[in-house]
């Protein structure tokens, strides 16, 4: 298993050494394919998204709200490992079970005034672990500042998407 420790204090010496090599950036290309499907790249991945069949959809691959919610599982587990072994507290195994709740008249649109998306997020991280409460504590304070898909979640972050029309639409329309 890497040394996650050894892998955090030497990212963080370059980082103050170098802070210009601190912007990070991470792209994700969509199509809609068919329907409500879209196939996702990410890196060398291919997701599939779909929405299931009782809201027009096939079920071919989980709903965006979903890769969401597993977004901020996934990354909160990640972010568990690696400050449990670089502040020494040992950490077995750890899973998170999250769910999201919104109003679906905020997207479809029949009430002005709802949130399109989640209305709130709860969830439950099961951790398997010998340490003491105000190790694990002292842990889940650090994950909750430095988690970035919860940080995304939590705090306004400037979103621009342009729109292009294809040569083709543009000619047409």
């Amino acid at each position: 298993m890497p040394d996650y420790k050894q892998m955090l204090l030497k990212k963080q010496s370059v980082l103050r050494e170098s802070p210009q090599k601190a912007r990070v950036e991470v792209r994700a290309d969509s199509r809609l394919v068919d329907g409500f499907e879209s196939r996702v790249k990410a890196r060398e991945f291919t997701i599939a998204v779909d929405q299931p069949e009782s809201s027009g959809g096939t079920n071919k691959g989980p709903r965006p709200s979903e890769l969401v919610l597993a977004a901020l599982a996934a990354c909160h587990e990640v972010t568990y490992r690696l400050y449990a072994d670089a502040m020494d507290i040992p950490l077995h195994n750890v899973s998170v079970s999250v769910t999201g709740i919104s109003d679906a008249r905020g997207f479809l649109g029949p009430v002005e005034g709802i949130r399109a998306g989640f209305q709130e997020v709860r969830g439950t991280i099961e951790i398997d672990s010998p340490a003491s409460d105000a190790d694990i504590e002292r842990l889940r304070e650090a994950v909750n500042l430095h988690c970035p898909v919860l940080d995304d979640l939590r705090s306004p972050i400037p979103v621009a998407l342009d729109v292009r029309r294809t040569p083709a639409a543009a000619k047409s329309g």
